[in-house]
């Protein structure tokens, strides 16, 4: 079993949110983890080919104007 990484956890709240103590302690595991999302951004790798393509019709490069 792996350790839960506090001094991590607390340092992303306490001092990279610059969270009082009081806010980081009442927080809730998924208020933390959003907060971590909207600041590090949400990690799932780049897009498939099919992803991809569909991005591209959707948002297709402008005519060089």
């Amino acid at each position: 079993m792996t350790r839960f990484p506090w001094a991590d956890t607390m340092a992303f709240g306490l001092g990279v949110l610059r969270l009082a103590p009081q806010t980081f302690w009442a927080m809730t595991p998924r208020e933390l983890a959003a907060a971590h999302a909207g600041v590090k951004g949400r990690t799932g790798g780049a897009p498939d080919r099919a992803a991809l393509d569909g991005l591209m019709t959707l948002f297709p490069d402008g005519d060089g104007r």
